[in-house]
This record gives C-alpha cells, structure tokens and sequence, in this order.
C-alpha cells in the first residue's frame, strides 16, 4: 500500500511538472487597428479625419463653443455608435442627453471630447486600446474599433 501510494505520488509530480506553462503572445493591435481606421475612411471617401499620437482619428463637424472640457467635466451627449461594419451597438435615448463624468468613459472620448465645445459635434475613430481593448462588451468584440457620433450637449 505504502509503495502504491509513494509510486502515484512520484507520477503526479512528474505529470505535473511536464505541463507546459504558456506565455501569453502580446499583440500590438495599435499598427493593425490603424490600417483598419484607416481603410474605412477610404471606403467612405473621408479625406478630412486628422489623428492624434494616441492614435485616435477625428473629424470636427461643429467646433462647438470655445471652452471645453476637462477630464473632471461632467459631460452630457447625444451619441451613436458602431462598429467599421457598420453594425450598430449603441446610442443615447432621442431627447435625453447621456451624462456622465468624463473620467468614467473610454480613453477615446476623453482624448476626443476635450476638442470641441458645448454644441459641437465630432466624430471619433477610436482604435480598440482606446476603447474596451481586449475585452468583449456586450455586442462588442474584443479588440474592436468603435467609431462615434457625438454632439456635446453641454458640461459642467
């Protein structure tokens, strides 16, 4: 008995110590999330988008008023959003604003929203590290680039 038990406790530790521990692959998305942002405004014939070094790419349709925001502004929006195949994954409600603090939402609409003023307007490409990254919310995968219609309503 003590030999059974001391021959299965010497092949546990050899199965054990055979697993092989795998080293998550990093993917830089930053490279392959631009040729995708970029490859949409193509297809949709926009020449008009700039970009910052975040890699965020916008396009200001109303500059809105010429104080803007800060990361501790409370911001209320009309917004749209979709994905570059145009699937549809979310909007505010027509005639109610979405309030939020600035700090709670996504990278890109931090970076983004600070460009415009109360009643602009703008539009952002938000690669996925701006976004949710490498999580998958709601009917959003992860690694996706979200794109956003966005009116400031107001700030405070």
């Amino acid at each position: 008995m003590l030999r059974n038990l001391i021959a299965f406790s010497l092949l546990l530790v050899i199965a054990l110590s055979c697993t092989k521990t795998e080293t998550p692959v990093f993917v830089d998305y930053g490279p392959i999330d631009k040729i995708i942002i970029e490859d949409y405004l193509k297809a949709h014939n926009d020449t008009t988008a700039q970009s910052t070094a975040s890699g965020l790419y916008y396009i200001i349709q109303n500059p809105g008023g010429s104080i803007h925001p800060s990361t501790r502004s409370i911001v209320s929006v009309n917004y749209d959003g979709y994905l570059t195949d145009n699937t549809h994954f979310g909007a505010s409600t027509p005639g109610t604003p979405y309030t939020e603090n600035l700090s709670y939402l996504i990278a890109g609409w931090q970076e983004g929203l600070k460009l415009i003023g109360a009643g602009g307007k703008i539009t952002l490409y938000c690669p996925s590290n701006l976004g949710y990254g490498a999580s998958s919310v709601g009917t959003i995968p992860a690694h996706s680039v979200l794109i956003f219609d966005i009116e400031l309503v107001s700030f405070e």
